[in-house]
């Protein structure tokens, strides 16, 4: 009877690792959509890579991971760039990525410079 509570324990653990993962790279694949779409260029294979892994302290003090993604967007359709997000557990602490277009910059009204 002990051998199967540790089964179910292990199972259990193993289903909750599985669980998180697959949260994560849910987060990852709408912030990099989200980032692509901002920047204004092309997402790229409609995916994410998991590249690395490792425990960490979440912000609650309570052990989790920290899951590192890979994504690939283009600039102009025949071009092909990497980002890399970082998160631990579901917040984002880390984004390389496609620039943001720069904003417009709009001289103050009641002056012309011309």
């Amino acid at each position: 009877m002990p051998m199967l509570i540790v089964l179910m324990l292990v199972a259990s653990a193993a289903l909750a690792f599985w669980n998180s993962g697959r949260a994560s790279t849910e987060r990852a694949r709408e912030l990099g959509r989200d980032a692509c779409r901002a920047a204004q260029v092309q997402w790229l294979d409609d995916a994410v890579h998991a590249i690395a892994l490792r425990p960490c302290r979440l912000g609650s003090g309570r052990l989790g991971w920290e899951r590192t993604f890979r994504f690939d967007y283009s600039t102009d359709g025949r071009d092909r760039h990497q980002g890399r997000m970082v998160l631990r557990g579901e917040r984002l602490v880390s984004f390389v990525g496609p620039p943001t277009p720069e904003p417009l910059q709009f001289a103050p009204r009641g002056r012309s410079d011309g």
